[in-house]
């Protein structure tokens, strides 16, 4: 093994410099600095260079880590970025916002026998940071262009992703989405200080310069139905992603001031892109000076969290039905929001909403965690005579997403979606009932991690090449 490799014996791990959260919790800048190259080679060079990777394994899109890593604890900081890019459309994306607590680096080996995880994300956004800034990311450029086109609904990353190896196979590729800007839940969604948004939008830019195009505002069903989507184009991929609020029957949730998270994350998302914004400007979706508290345990309910720390709210408090251990959210994301002042209660849950017009406090039921359900999760169970009064000016509902009715929605009443409402498709092709119309990401497999939709559409793109071409081939032969 190379001397520069295996040093964790005798480098301890470190992350990026963080920003403190008394200056942090002011802006919505992102909170960690780069690794300046002697750090990330260090860090790097703690690597054990395992014979079986768990990094690598319990990553959705097996980036070959222990690689990447190696490359960069050698100085080879281009062949790091190609190798880590040849797996993932969007490292600098991943970098930033995947759970690596609880996917690579909550598997490292090293970690496991007590040294301290790999900083691997660190890394990852630290070779790809440094690949824009030496000018090696460019535009895709085509060797053989095709005349057969793909539709793509969603400009999320499953879209995206699919989107570019598609185009790399020199498909003609149109994205249709119903927002004013690519990139969706990346941008709307995900707050400044965990992904800035130029991060997106340079990504987004390079797909274009590559000749693929991007239709805005463009709503199916409204603008074009399926089926008029699918006769202008060979396939169709649709990657909508999941946007529709889970509610909760709680009494009192008719009272204003009380939102669903992506109304309260987009306000917030927008107002920074410079948009005007009506209920931000208004105090309505606006945090400031008022006791906040945000239902949810999930990352969604951490962006919630921490934004309304930074739009100065008098106080924020987050309310979880489970305790730390069993939190779905990040634990890092944990610690950070509460460095920054955000207030955890820990095995509680609203019971009911109370205000004359607006939401005023709420009776909360404490919890206790009982046997394990079909999940294999302690099951919570309210305990008896355990309320307790909060007082609130705005919730903010963070339960979750649940599917839109898209066959209702795309005019496409035989799409054939599961009992949880995403689309139904094949298990191996990730083609839908309707032939040449594919689906990927959070609307076939419900919400989840951006990582996730990535690899999605990267397995679409594989699927719709191969339907294409055998669709190209039978054309040959009839002719």
């Amino acid at each position: 093994m190379p001397d520069k490799m295996l040093k964790f014996t005798n480098i301890e791990k470190q992350n990026p410099p963080k920003r403190g959260a008394l200056t942090r919790r002011d802006d919505f800048n992102e909170i960690y600095s780069e690794y300046i190259h002697k750090k990330a080679a260090e860090q790097s060079s703690r690597c054990s260079q395992c014979g079986v990777p768990f990094c690598q394994i319990h990553c959705p899109l097996s980036n070959n880590i222990p690689d990447w890593l190696k490359l960069t604890a050698e100085g080879r900081l281009q062949e790091a970025y190609e190798l880590a890019q040849s797996t993932n459309n969007m490292p600098e994306v991943c970098g930033r916002i995947c759970p690596q607590d609880r996917l690579c680096e909550g598997n490292c080996v090293i970690e496991q026998s007590g040294h301290g995880t790999v900083t691997i994300g660190s890394v990852e956004k630290y070779i790809t940071e440094n690949a824009w800034d030496k000018g090696w990311i460019k535009p895709i450029k085509v060797k053989n262009e095709k005349k057969q086109s793909v539709g793509i609904i969603g400009a999320g990353p499953a879209g995206l992703a699919c989107a570019e190896q598609l185009r790399k196979q020199g498909y003609q590729i149109t994205i249709y989405d119903r927002y004013d800007r690519s990139g969706g839940l990346l941008i709307y969604g995900i707050p400044n200080f965990k992904l800035e948004k130029y991060v997106v939008e340079r990504r987004t830019k390079i797909l274009e310069a590559s000749g693929i195009k991007f239709v805005q505002n463009f709503e199916v069903g409204k603008h074009s139905s399926l089926d008029q989507l699918r006769e202008k184009h060979d396939a169709i991929l649709i990657a909508t992603g999941v946007y529709k609020a889970k509610e909760t029957e709680i009494s009192g949730s008719n009272l204003g001031n009380i939102f669903p998270a992506m109304d309260f994350l987009t306000a917030s998302n927008r107002k920074g892109l410079g948009d005007k914004v009506e209920l931000f400007d208004k105090g309505i979706l606006n945090s400031e000076k008022k006791d906040v508290v945000i239902i949810g345990g999930g990352d969604t309910a951490m962006d919630c969290v921490r934004t309304s720390i930074r739009q100065n709210a008098k106080s924020v408090k987050c309310l979880y039905r489970r305790d730390r251990d069993n939190m779905p959210g990040s634990a890092r994301e944990v610690i950070n929001a509460e460095e920054e002042g955000v207030e955890f209660i820990w095995l509680s849950s609203p019971k009911e909403f109370l205000g004359t017009n607006k939401i005023e406090s709420l009776i909360v039921n404490q919890i206790k965690l009982g046997d394990p359900d079909e999940s294999g999760r302690k099951k919570p169970e309210i305990q008896k005579d355990s309320e307790f009064n909060l007082k609130a000016d705005m919730v903010i509902k963070a339960l979750g997403f649940d599917p839109e009715n898209l066959p209702k929605l795309f005019k496409s009443e035989d799409l054939q979606i599961t009992k949880l409402g995403t689309i139904k498709t094949d298990f191996d092709t990730m083609e839908t009932n309707l032939q040449g119309v594919f689906a990927a990401g959070d609307i076939i497999r419900g919400a989840s991690l951006v990582v996730w939709a990535i690899k999605d559409g990267r397995d679409a793109a594989l699927s719709i090449d191969k339907y294409l071409k055998a669709k190209s081939l039978q054309k040959t032969k009839a002719a």
